[in-house]
């Protein structure tokens, strides 16, 4: 099946996607595909029916496969996952061997192997490769990357990046190691490293230093209690430093606190969140005491990361190299846990029964909603 890509053809064929996972975010996805009009739904697959029911509804034209086998055994082109984050390297790889693109949420996989795993599996099918790195596409992050480029501040030095959720998920398994690969660095820390690392074009981070708490308690780095606020200091072979702090449920004052500031020799670049907003952001440039406001909300950037990917399929594209850069955000977040490139998730890690057993239960309990 889709031995070669056929769209764009002479019919105005769009590419015709089934999604896997269909909670709050896989929903939203495909509703913002949707309405961007560059690909048909096709296909629909959740173990829950309270799920199914409201993908449904916003796509009823749409088949329900019962099974991801199912959905693959489809006439598809390709196939956006919102499953488990354990799920997410195996659930990417099987799709991209059958011949189908794949946009996948983050993280790609529990760590660098896994992630390289995938991105092999799509340069050898010659097939493209998608990660929801969201914050990548809000105007205020866009705009400060411009500038950056367009060496407005100068030679960037270092950057300080926070992302503190005052709430922190309400899902079960991202309190489980074995289905989650880990706590808040896993969940909001990666936006972090992939802000600070895709803005300066991806330097090699040669060192990490972190500290992981849980409760307010100390945390080994290779525990497998996932972590609820973390603090690490990357170091890149360009002499580039980072700060990221990230939390969950941490007493913040607000709904959330984000931002991503870098500073250069002549100036600095600022992004930050609107009165607690997770959605909100504006971009500033300062020089000194004085700053500039750059961009201000509104701004809908949800959906974006995975319409730009429609967008590329939708023209024909196949394996796109940039996927490589996956990889050094894995190798980082591998490096503020403690782990070697290699190893599984935590330490030695969960083993492939583990692992299943842990996703059948998830199943089980989707199930029973």
């Amino acid at each position: 099946m889709n031995d070669t890509i056929r769209f764009p053809n002479d019919h105005g064929a769009r590419p015709r996607l089934g999604f896997l996972g269909l909670g709050w975010i896989g929903r939203h996805r495909m509703e913002a595909v949707m309405a961007s009009g560059l690909a048909e739904v096709k296909a629909l697959c959740d173990p829950s029916p309270e799920m199914i029911d409201a993908a449904v509804a916003a796509a009823p034209d749409a088949v329900v496969a019962p099974t991801f086998e199912d959905l693959l055994g489809l006439d598809l082109d390709g196939v956006v996952i919102a499953t488990p984050s354990a799920l997410h390297a195996a659930q990417s790889i099987q799709a991209l061997e059958r011949g189908l693109a794949v946009f996948c949420q983050k993280p790609l996989g529990l760590n660098a192997e896994e992630t390289a795993a995938v991105v092999r599996a799509a340069r050898k099918a010659d097939r493209l490769l998608g990660v929801d790195l969201s914050y990548r596409h809000t105007a205020a992050m866009r705009c400060i990357r411009d500038r950056l480029r367009q060496g407005a501040i100068g030679e960037v030095f270092a950057a300080d990046l926070t992302f503190h959720n005052a709430y922190g998920p309400d899902k079960p398994w991202f309190y489980d190691a074995r289905l989650s690969g880990g706590g808040c660095v896993t969940d909001l820390g990666v936006h972090l490293v992939d802000l600070f690392l895709w803005t300066l074009e991806f330097p090699r981070v040669s060192e990490a230093h972190a500290r992981l708490f849980a409760g307010g308690k100390r945390l080994d780095p290779r525990s497998r209690i996932v972590e609820d606020y973390a603090a690490a200091t990357l170091e890149t072979d360009t002499g580039a430093i980072a700060r990221i702090a990230c939390s969950w449920r941490l007493n913040a004052g607000c709904d959330a606190d984000i931002s991503a500031i870098f500073y250069g020799d002549q100036g600095a670049l600022a992004l930050a969140n609107v009165d607690g907003s997770f959605y909100d952001f504006t971009a500033q440039i300062r020089k000194g005491t004085g700053k500039e406001v750059l961009v201000t909300p509104p701004d809908d950037w949800g959906g974006r990361a995975a319409v730009a990917w429609a967008q590329q399929l939708s023209q024909g594209e196949g394996f796109d190299a940039s996927a490589e850069t996956y990889v050094h955000t894995a190798r980082a977040l591998d490096l503020i846990y403690g782990r070697n490139v290699g190893d599984t998730a935590f330490g030695e890690g969960p083993t492939p029964a583990s692992r299943t057993e842990a996703v059948t239960q998830f199943k089980k309990a989707a199930r029973r909603g």
